[in-house]
């Protein structure tokens, strides 16, 4: 039997939303007994016949359904498409039915992450849009408490309701200390559910 993990699911065009994920990877190895899996999704064709590679040229592999029917916890991440999530990441949600009939999500919990270019760029939105098929499936939601001081001061990305980034229009602006610090609590604090949830 493989050791717990938090699987860190989310599509990046330009790299953002990647390195969110690769911070919250970073908090949940804080936590001794689980691990992070770092999981992607191809990107959504409009050409029908187009197919992709069984394997990514680069980055995470592609998730499956195994990927998140074993999980003990599930951190979702997306970049803001006028307030809601990428067609991608949809798209495989849209094919969990199979999960969502056995329950096999249910009480696992969850958070939600997202990167914009601007600062009032639907980021909020865009991690509610996420946070409503994981509600469907049973699942339990965590935010970020303000007692997270980073979440107090910072002015660029960073809400209750997820870690967020603004990368600016040009995907030029590194993610800021609060938006890593925060990234990183949010990754130590879904790990430190799902090991609890996982020992019940």
């Amino acid at each position: 039997m493989s050791n717990p993990y938090v699987l860190i699911l989310y599509y990046s065009r330009t790299g953002s939303t990647a390195q969110l994920a690769q911070y919250i990877a970073r908090g949940v190895g804080m936590v001794g007994g689980i691990e992070a899996r770092l999981r992607t999704v191809p990107p959504v064709s409009t050409t029908c016949e187009a197919t992709e590679k069984a394997i990514p040229d680069s980055g995470a592999p592609y998730v499956t359904l195994d990927d998140l029917r074993h999980c003990s916890g599930l951190a979702l991440g997306s970049p803001t498409r006028f307030g809601n999530m990428a067609a991608p990441l949809k798209y495989f949600l849209d094919g969990t039915s199979a999960l969502w009939l056995a329950g096999d999500l249910v009480d696992k919990p969850a958070c939600v992450f997202s990167s914009s270019a601007s600062m009032h760029g639907g980021q909020e939105t865009t991690l509610i849009s996420m946070m409503l098929p994981l509600m469907h499936h049973g699942m339990m939601i965590l935010g970020i408490p303000y007692t997270e001081a980073a979440l107090n001061i910072t002015t660029s990305g960073g809400t209750p309701y997820g870690v967020t980034h603004v990368a600016g229009v040009a995907n030029d602006s590194p993610l800021s200390e609060e938006e890593t610090v925060l990234a990183k609590r949010m990754g130590e604090r879904i790990a430190k559910v799902a090991m609890g949830c996982h020992k019940l």
